[in-house]
């Protein structure tokens, strides 16, 4: 799913393409996209884009008389620009947003079309798609405590919880915590003050890093490889190859379809988490600690 990094590289690059241009019209591929029927699709034909923003994961694009288009692309939805007016392939393409230069189109692989599009008026409408987590690479340190530790949770769950913090996801997390030297199974309600500022420190330092780097790496182009896998990741992703700090082969837990990866050396003091799955599996033979099983 296109995390808070990724959504900022879309943005960087939808701006200088879109912004104070009319919309000729919106194709609709895809029946299941559109998740509302008011205001209609015919609203959007002739009105300018005046700003976009970043809801979380979502991209809310406003237009003229306060009407706003929020995309929320899921796991597998991407978003494309392309010579005005392209065909639309049904079993690839969602829809089109056709403008006199160039079009944005949206796709989604695979069967399962999650992805959505909500039209809707004002800000009262546009406040329904804001989960209303904290923003990370603005919010301070006391904000960010305050929020970290409102709730007993597991770092890697408060993290990713959307009404705690904006944008973050399974990968980025699995970053964070690395550059914090903090294991994702540790709770919120005992960590140190210091440990919290290591964390806020490592939040908005990683993620304004990727932001930049994405961003950079698309240059004038748009961006067109979004993946939860990228080159440079210290352990998201990484199962089995050296840590990049300590060369620990990193480890990971998986649970209800999602992967995290931590570094046990630089995270849990050597030792393993148990995994659902082959903890369960192995019992007694389970290792405890990375010497163990690296023996």
């Amino acid at each position: 799913m296109p995390e808070l990094p990724d959504v900022e590289a879309y943005l960087a690059a939808l701006r200088p393409r879109i912004e104070g241009r009319p919309v000729r019209r919106l194709r609709l591929v895809s029946p299941f996209f559109l998740r509302t029927a008011s205001p209609p699709v015919a609203a959007l034909e002739g009105r300018r884009i005046v700003g976009l923003r970043r809801l979380g994961k979502r991209i809310a694009i406003g237009l003229e008389d306060d009407l706003w288009a929020v995309i929320h692309l899921m796991i597998a939805g991407r978003l494309h620009w392309t010579d005005p007016d392209p065909a639309l392939n049904p079993r690839r393409h969602l829809a089109a947003v056709d403008f006199g230069h160039g079009s944005l189109t949206v796709t989604e692989a695979g069967s399962k079309k999650r992805a959505s599009l909500h039209l809707v008026d004002g800000a009262a409408g546009l406040a329904v798609h804001d989960r209303g987590g904290l923003e990370p690479l603005t919010a301070n340190r006391e904000a960010f405590a305050a929020v970290l530790t409102a709730e007993n949770r597991t770092l890697k769950r408060r993290l990713t919880d959307p009404t705690a913090f904006s944008g973050i996801g399974n990968a980025y997390s699995d970053e964070i915590l690395h550059a914090a030297r903090l294991s994702p199974a540790a709770l919120t309600g005992r960590l140190t003050e210091e440990e919290v500022g290591r964390l806020h420190d490592a939040t908005r330092t990683t993620l304004q890093a990727w932001v930049d780097r994405l961003v950079a790496e698309a240059g004038e182009r748009f961006p067109e490889k979004v993946t939860a896998l990228r080159d440079g990741m210290a352990v998201h992703g990484r199962y089995g190859k050296p840590c990049p700090v300590c060369a620990t082969a990193v480890q990971r837990i998986k649970y209800a379809g999602n992967e995290t990866n931590y570094c046990p050396r630089c995270q849990t003091e050597g030792r393993l988490l148990a995994d659902r799955y082959f903890s369960t599996l192995l019992k007694k033979d389970w290792p405890k600690r990375i010497e163990d099983l690296e023996k």
